[in-house]
């Protein structure tokens, strides 16, 4: 179900989302972490990762953040297992484009449709895309391990 712009900011997906955010724990010794923090809201997201064979073997993350961006959390927990770093940034980078009106789909991550009616809501995109940096960053810094 696809979301529309004139939804509620905060409608029943988004705190079902918010509320049951997979892999919130961090892990003991990740391969790559990355903390970021929004200034204009005081969220903050860290997550860790482990790559194995290229591609994140296990996730952990620790959320603070308002509903929006525990939900975009649960929505890049729920599928960054088995993602590449490079697919990780590119779905970062088709959200933050999507959000800031720069395309018209938030790419083929499943779920995104949910955070639709954001999108005019510019003080809200640095929390939601919180998630997203952070695994990005995290997953990269642990390429550069391996």
């Amino acid at each position: 179900m696809a979301a529309s712009v004139n939804a509620p900011l905060y409608n029943p997906r988004i705190l079902r989302l918010a509320a049951d955010i997979p892999h919130h724990r961090r892990l003991p010794k990740p391969g790559g972490s990355a903390e970021k923090r929004s200034p204009a809201c005081g969220s903050r997201v860290t997550v860790d990762v482990e790559l194995a064979d290229g591609q994140v073997a296990a996730l952990g993350q620790e959320v603070r953040a308002c509903a929006l961006g525990q939900a975009s959390a649960a929505l890049m927990g729920a599928g960054a297992v088995g993602r590449t770093p490079a697919e990780l940034a590119a779905a970062r980078d088709a959200l933050r484009a999507y959000l800031a009106g720069g395309r018209d789909d938030p790419g083929d991550w499943p779920g995104l449709d949910v955070l639709t009616p954001a999108r005019p809501h510019a003080g809200r995109h640095a929390s939601i895309l919180l998630p997203w940096e952070a695994v990005a960053e995290a997953a990269a810094a642990a390429e550069t391990r391996t």
